[in-house]
C-alpha cells in the first residue's frame, strides 16, 4: 500500500463506539542519582509530572487522531480524578454522552514513576465494581440506539469489573442484528467469553491464556510457531469469529481468518523505549482501517506501522495520521 491508498482506508467521517473502563495515566517524570539510605531502593527525584486518559479512554484517544467522530460508553464516578479524565477526554474531542456516572465508582488512577526512560514502579489505585443491572440495561438501551449511525464498535476489556458475560453477550448480539463490526481486546483473567464477536486482537500471552493453551516459547520465524498457529485456529473455531489479530512485540503480528493461511506482518519498530499502551494503539488504528473500507490484512499492515511507532515513544501515547502517512511509501512498489 502506499500513502494515498492508506489515507483513503483512514476515513475522517467514520463513527466508532468505544466501551470499556477509563483509566487515568498518571507519570511522574524524574532521574536517579542516589540509593536510598533507608532501603536498597533508588531515590526519584521528580522533575515533571504529566496525566493522560488511558485504558479505554487511550483507545478513543488513539482513534480520535483518525477519525471525527469517537464516542465512549463506560463507567465514571466523582471526585477530582474523575473530573480531570472528562476534562482530557473532553479536550481531546470524544464524546462522552454516553457515560455512565455512578458515584460510588472509584476512577482507576495508574501512577508510573520514570527515571529517564526507565519505569522504576507503578501504583494503581481502583476497585473493581460491577455494573447495576439497571445500568447494564440502560447501557443496552442506549447503545441499540447508537448503532444505526456506527460504522463499529470496540470492546476494550481491562477487568476492572464493567464486563461480564450478559451484558458483553447483549452487546455482541445488537451489533450482530445491526451489521456493525465489533472488535475485542480482551483479559484473559475475566472469565467472559466473546463469542460471536468480528474479531480479537490479544497479545502472545493473552492468545494462550484464552485458548487455554500451556505456555510456549516463541519460534522464529513466527510462521513455523506450531503452538502460536494452532492457538490462533482454535480462538476462531471456539469464538466463531471472522479474525483473530495476535500482537507478537518485536515479531510484529499473525492474523488468522477462515479460508486462508496464518498471515505473518513483521514488526516496523526501529526503537523500543515503552509498549505501555501499545495493544491500545493497535485494537484502535485496525479498528478505524476497518471502517473505512480496509480489508483484515491491509488493516493489520496499517495497524503494525501505528504499533511500530508508539513503542517509540514515551507513556501512554497515541500516533498521528501524519506520522502513520509518512511511514509508508508515497508511490506503490512496482
Amino acid at each position: 500500500m502506499n500513502r494515498s491508498q492508506v489515507d483513503q482506508l483512514l476515513l475522517r467521517s467514520s463513527k466508532v463506539l468505544v466501551i470499556g473502563e477509563m483509566i487515568l495515566d498518571e507519570f511522574i517524570w524524574g532521574k536517579v542519582s542516589r540509593i536510598s539510605p533507608e532501603a536498597p531502593v533508588p531515590v526519584v527525584e521528580v522533575v515533571k509530572e504529566s496525566f493522560n486518559a488511558g485504558g479505554a479512554a487511550n483507545v478513543a484517544r488513539n482513534l480520535r487522531e483518525l477519525v471525527n467522530h469517537v464516542q465512549m460508553l463506560g463507567p465514571t464516578g466523582d471526585g477530582p480524578d474523575a473530573d480531570r479524565l472528562r476534562a482530557l477526554l473532553t479536550g481531546h474531542g470524544i464524546e462522552l454522552q454516553e457515560v455512565l456516572h455512578d458515584p460510588e465508582y472509584q476512577t482507576v488512577r495508574k501512577t508510573r514513576i520514570v527515571a529517564r526512560t526507565q519505569q522504576v514502579v507503578r501504583v494503581d489505585r481502583e476497585k473493581k465494581r460491577r455494573l447495576a443491572p439497571a445500568d447494564a440495561s440502560r447501557a443496552v438501551e442506549h447503545f441499540k440506539k447508537l448503532l444505526p449511525h456506527l460504522n463499529a464498535v470496540i470492546l476494550e476489556d481491562y477487568d476492572k469489573g464493567l464486563f461480564d458475560q450478559p451484558f458483553a453477550d447483549a452487546l455482541i448480539s445488537s451489533a450482530r442484528e445491526a451489521g456493525v463490526p465489533v472488535l475485542v481486546d480482551p483479559k484473559p483473567s475475566n472469565p467472559v467469553r466473546w463469542k460471536g464477536v468480528t474479531g480479537i486482537t490479544p497479545n502472545r500471552s493473552e492468545a494462550f491464556r484464552a485458548a487455554g493453551t500451556a505456555w510456549s516459547d516463541p519460534v522464529e520465524p513466527p510462521q513455523e510457531d506450531a503452538a502460536l498457529i494452532q492457538v490462533g485456529n482454535t480462538l476462531l473455531q471456539e469464538l466463531e469469529c471472522s479474525f483473530v489479530l495476535v500482537t507478537l512485540s518485536e515479531q510484529g503480528m499473525m492474523l488468522f481468518q477462515h479460508d486462508a493461511p496464518p498471515y505473518h506482518i513483521p514488526t516496523r519498530a526501529q526503537e523500543v523505549f515503552d509498549v505501555s499502551g501499545a495493544g491500545d494503539t493497535s485494537i484502535a488504528v485496525f479498528t478505524a482501517a476497518l471502517a473505512g473500507g480496509a480489508t483484515p490484512v491491509e488493516a493489520a499492515e496499517i495497524s503494525n506501522h501505528a504499533a511500530g511507532i508508539v513503542v517509540g515513544k514515551l507513556g501512554t501515547a497515541t500516533v498521528s495520521r501524519e506520522e502513520i502517512l509518512s511511514s509508508f511509501p508515497s508511490h506503490a512498489h512496482a
